[in-house]
């Protein structure tokens, strides 16, 4: 099944996201925070490397909205970094630079970042981990490598360090939906004075 841009719902949420992902991704991780941030009313876009269409493991095409290449992290309010295949999505846009500079930014600026599965990875191989806590899937060496950038890895549903959010695998979505719609529709100042 492919699916096509996707109008915001009925929601009031004022904010913009950006989703980075590619080929190989894990459909539930992205369709889900996505259907509920457009719920919201949030204005989404999802990011790959080229404009090509793009697969989910389970069956689920899409069409990226915009390039990584073209994505500018002060236009944008909260960034999604979704899982997939170890050899995949995950795989791919951690080694982009472009993405690892979209990740240092939004961190860097304290903006919300909410990563899955195999998403950590990115935040791993940007740097921005050290000192951090967060979670990610338990196989396929991702704690490692999040442990080996000086992150704090748990084994938990869902884990929020200020500005992060971070969950294990798919059965963690409510949990991860709800903690990054909390940190989305809280005070910016509330979010800062967290960390």
């Amino acid at each position: 099944m492919q699916m096509t841009s996707i109008q915001p719902g009925s929601g009031e949420l004022d904010l913009r996201a950006v989703i980075l992902t590619a080929d190989k991704f894990e459909d539930l991780e992205l369709f889900v925070p996505y259907l509920r941030l457009l719920d919201a009313g949030a204005h989404v876009e999802v990011a790959a490397p080229t404009p090509a269409e793009i697969g989910g493991e389970h069956g689920y095409r899409l069409n990226p909205t915009m390039i990584i290449d073209e994505v500018d992290p002060t236009q944008f309010d909260l960034l999604v970094i979704p899982g997939g295949f170890p050899d995949g999505a995950p795989a791919t846009v951690r080694d982009l630079p472009n993405a690892q500079a979209v990740a240092r930014a939004f961190m860097e600026a304290n903006k919300p970042v909410a990563s899955i599965c195999h998403g950590p990875w990115l935040l791993a191989a940007a740097g921005v981990v050290e000192g951090r806590r967060l979670t990610s899937y338990w196989h396929d060496g991702v704690p490692e490598d999040v442990r080996a950038a000086g992150g704090l890895w748990e084994d938990a549903a869902v884990v929020t360090d200020g500005n992060l959010v971070t969950s294990r695998w798919p059965p963690d979505l409510p949990a991860f939906t709800d903690a990054m719609m909390r940190m989305v529709t809280q005070p910016r100042t509330a979010a800062r004075a967290s960390r």
